[in-house]
């Protein structure tokens, strides 16, 4: 098996710093239990040994083959998140992950069947957490259930799919919503894990805010918060 590269100290040192300044950041909010996932899309595998030396344990990955190849490489004790468009075809690649601790970007019905299919024909222990992605902001462009489908989304997680562990709702926003206070796609989010809370009883974590914002989605009561470039330093593309 190939071996990650040990990173330089001086690295090492940087990546721990920042991860320091998120950290009292997320724990200083009003959501003490809030959780961050660093997001490793494009660094190198000792990067994230790095910040896993430095006691980061959640990472989020967009691309399956960039996950599934860190993840044969990495402490098997990663809980890794998957943060990036959901193929139907490639929920097999993605359940054959053994420390796969959730899905964020579920955007239909169908896609967490074929999620759960996937995961219960698998040897992996335990439920695996989906998110329920929610298009907040209504952009054609954008992933996600439409606000007015997310019950029925929820609904047939939590009836038909056995191996899965509805953890929460999660947004990425619109650019524009981001410049705003308070960011509007959060305040709906906000109000949709409400809703239904109400017609379903079922508590549900919310998943939003990046670098940028994640401070004001904490201060909304976001959960979980995904944190890339503040913690690695500007992205760079997987041709670099």
């Amino acid at each position: 098996m190939e071996s990650v590269e040990t990173p330089t100290s001086q690295r090492t040192a940087e990546i721990a710093h920042n991860l320091s300044e998120i950290n009292a950041a997320v724990k200083g909010s009003q959501t003490t239990s809030a959780r961050l996932v660093a997001v490793s899309k494009y660094k190198p595998a000792s990067d994230i040994l790095a910040a896993y030396t430095a006691g980061q344990r959640h990472f989020g990955e967009n691309y399956v083959q960039e996950l599934c190849e860190k993840a044969v490489l990495l402490p098997s004790d990663i809980n890794w998140h998957f943060i990036g468009r959901l193929q139907s075809n490639k929920c097999k690649a993605l359940a054959a992950i053994p420390n796969l601790w959730a899905v964020e970007t579920i955007d239909s019905a169908a896609k967490a069947r074929k999620l759960n299919d996937a995961w219960t024909s698998t040897d992996n222990q335990g439920l695996l957490g989906v998110f329920v992605q929610v298009n907040t902001s209504n952009e054609e462009n954008k992933g996600g259930v439409e606000r007015c489908d997310v019950e029925g989304v929820v609904k047939e997680i939590i009836a038909s799919c056995a191996g899965l562990c509805l953890k929460g709702l999660m947004t990425i926003g619109s650019i524009e919503g981001s410049n705003k206070r308070p960011n509007p796609d959060f305040l709906a989010l906000v109000a949709l894990r409400d809703e239904l809370k109400q017609s379903t009883g079922v508590d549900l974590e919310l998943s939003m805010g990046m670098s940028d914002d994640f401070v004001h989605a904490l201060e909304l009561g976001a959960s979980n918060v995904r944190v890339g470039s503040k913690i690695f330093g500007s992205r760079l593309s997987n041709s670099t």
